[in-house]
């Protein structure tokens, strides 16, 4: 029996006759000519999770266009927005709303009129999907219930009885909120088919954790690796180095309970370290940037802080150094930057210049060994990469990254990464040279994901370092397609007044992407047809108040990073670019600074979303057009061919399953 017949065989198992053959080819068919799904792209939410979460709930507005599409002529502005926030915030919203309602019979009747409309619009959001599909996504409590009314047809009356004495048995029963709820999920579930978080969900914002598990719940979703994502999967999988940064970038940003309370990891041993160490004069340029808003802080609290932040600052440093000495192929001795120091005059020569630094106080440094961590030092570190490594709810976390993310990905003809592809100044692809071996364009991004994923699975291994230190270059290094730079000037940011010393040239890919040739020559590298695709990109945040325009290269090429980080708000002029793409097209949205959750539910501010067509599709796309469409037609093609083998007596039906 060759292998065709092998494969028809097993398939004749999961489809035993003519009948349930059929059935299947006649249902792939017609899914493949639904509507293609509506897909949602955010990009560097760096744990700023009330924006994320309102954002995915609204679905960048697509819920609010929904609302107007059914009810424009029906209902006022007000009601409309109302009706939306009940959709984003439904528990909150409802006690909100029934706190100024003192009649039971007003009551029953706010609550009549709303699951009306949230039926009416939950029919119109279904309609585009299977009602398999539909099924599978409803809540269980109120499957039968949902199920049914969304089979309700305003067109006949026979049934009219029935649909209203279920609503007015929800009510008396008094289930009503809790059924406002589910529906309200439901509608935010299927306006959005498909999530891609291009990303950065980690540093600067308070809880990257609770989006990491808003994502594990979420229905469908991938990641691609940002820079500041990689540096959390090295610390997990014990890199010493990509620890010091996570706890230095944690410390600057007042953020260390991500640290102690998200996670569960000590820092009393560091700080102690730090207290003893470390004089509170010294500290002065490790003082964290404290949110504005921020009014529950304590002056001795912040004064900790700076000091542990300068102590994991200098241990950062020294490790650094040890691994561009070992590793001579990422040609970083310019970052030697501890043996650039004149200690007794308090200067640091950097290409041939010399400034005077800031501070000077360098108490755990050994000017005749500079990079060599003290006993102190060596036990904060080793008790650190235990920590991590041993944090059951980081691991969980981290695993669900790599298990849910890549470098890159290929998805209805978009390319999407985080950073960049790394080009020369001519427009060449940037090469690399890993264990004596030459990587460059996709061959160096797929390298740079199976490094990645060696170093987490050999993380309790010896010898782990040959990956762990190539994961740390994908945090600073000028071949990293994740940070895109020649240089992290981390080091001059602290000690160093004059900011010519503070210059990071961008790669040259940030300069040429705006050109239509080098997307073109992008796209084609990794397998896209240029003349379709659309590269889409995050991790450099748009200025837009400066003019820089998001959409580039005549369209082929979207950056979706905006600024959900509020330390980014006052550059950028706004507060994140999120991406829409349905069968009708490409729609980017800019959105304003998300205020308050209270604002959200009582105020009703919805992030004010400002659209743009990029791409209109001529003819509405179907599922068929889309990667699962491709995959579907493949299994048609299969299913038929197991159904000419049926009728032919090739293959015997099996009528007992």
């Amino acid at each position: 029996m060759d292998s065709k017949n092998k494969y028809l065989t097993l398939l004749a198992k999961e489809y035993p006759t003519i009948g349930e053959t059929t059935t299947e080819i006649i249902n792939l068919e017609a899914i493949m000519n639904l509507p293609k799904g509506t897909e949602h792209f955010l990009s560097d939410v760096h744990g700023e999770y009330d924006a994320f979460q309102h954002v995915l709930r609204n679905g960048s507005g697509n819920i609010k266009e929904k609302i107007h599409e059914i009810f424009t002529d029906r209902l006022s502005k007000k009601d409309m927005s109302t009706l939306a926030t009940l959709i984003y915030y439904p528990e909150e919203k409802i006690k909100n709303i029934l706190a100024d309602v003192d009649k039971e019979e007003e009551i029953d009747e706010w609550y009549r009129l709303t699951l009306s409309r949230l039926i009416e619009l939950c029919v119109f959001v279904a309609s585009k999907y299977t009602s398999s599909k539909v099924r599978k996504a409803l809540p269980r409590e109120f499957t039968y219930i949902i199920e049914e009314l969304l089979l309700k047809d305003n067109s006949f009356s026979n049934k009219e009885d029935y649909y209203s004495k279920i609503i007015q048995s929800i009510i008396s029963l008094d289930r009503a909120p809790q059924f406002i709820a589910a529906i309200s999920y439901l509608i935010q579930r299927l306006v959005v088919d498909h999530l891609h978080v291009v990303g950065d969900i980690y540093d600067r914002g308070p809880y990257p954790d609770k989006i990491i598990d808003t994502l594990i719940d979420h229905h469908s979703v991938d990641i691609q690796w940002g820079n500041h994502d990689i540096l959390w999967m090295g610390a997990a999988s014990g890199s010493a180095v990509c620890i010091a940064n996570v706890l230095r970038i944690s410390a600057r940003y007042d953020n260390l309970e991500i640290i102690e309370d998200a996670y569960g990891i000590s820092l009393r041993q560091l700080l102690t370290f730090a207290e003893m160490t470390y004089t509170e004069d010294s500290a002065n340029g490790f003082y964290p940037k404290i949110d504005k808003e921020k009014k529950d802080f304590y002056e001795e609290e912040v004064r900790q802080i700076a000091k542990m932040h300068q102590a994991i600052a200098i241990i950062q440093f020294k490790l650094e150094g040890v691994i561009i000495k070992r590793q001579p192929d990422f040609k970083m001795e310019h970052r030697m930057v501890l043996n650039m120091i004149d200690y007794e005059n308090g200067t640091i020569t950097i290409k041939g210049e010399t400034y005077p630094l800031t501070n000077t106080y360098f108490p755990t440094i050994d000017p005749a060994d500079p990079y060599k961590l003290t006993k102190e030092e060596e036990a904060i570190v080793d008790k650190l990469i235990y920590a991590f490594k041993n944090s059951g709810r980081l691991q969980k976390h981290i695993s669900y990254l790599y298990n849910k993310g890549n470098m890159y990905l290929k998805y209805n003809d978009n390319l999407l990464f985080h950073g960049c592809v790394p080009l020369n100044e001519d427009g060449s692809f940037m090469e690399f040279n890993i264990r004596d071996k030459s990587y460059k364009g996709k061959a160096l991004l797929d390298k740079f994901e199976e490094i990645l994923r060696k170093g987490y699975l050999t993380r309790d291994k010896e010898n782990k370092e040959k990956h762990l230190d190539i994961i740390w270059y994908l945090w600073t290094g000028a071949a990293s397609s994740l940070f895109g730079k020649d240089q992290m000037t981390t080091f001059e940011r602290y000690y160093v007044e004059d900011k010519a010393t503070h210059e990071e040239k961008k790669n040259a890919y940030y300069n040429m992407r705006n050109d239509i040739a080098t997307c073109e020559r992008i796209l084609a590298e990794f397998g896209l047809d240029p003349a379709k695709g659309h590269i889409i990109n995050g991790h450099t945040p748009v200025k837009e108040k400066r003019g820089e325009d998001p959409i580039k290269a005549d369209g082929r090429m979207l950056v979706i990073d905006g600024g959900f980080s509020k330390a980014y708000q006052g550059t950028t002029g706004l507060a994140g670019y999120t991406l829409l793409y349905n069968s009708y097209g490409m729609q980017l949205v800019s959105h304003q600074p998300f205020t308050s959750l209270k604002n959200a539910i009582e105020d009703e501010f919805d992030i004010m979303s400002t659209r743009r067509v990029v791409d209109r599709e001529l003819e509405r796309k179907k599922v068929r057009e889309t990667d699962i469409g491709i995959r579907l037609s493949e299994q048609v093609k299969d299913l038929k061919e197991l159904l000419e083998a049926y009728q032919n007596g090739e293959i015997v039906e099996n009528h007992k399953k």
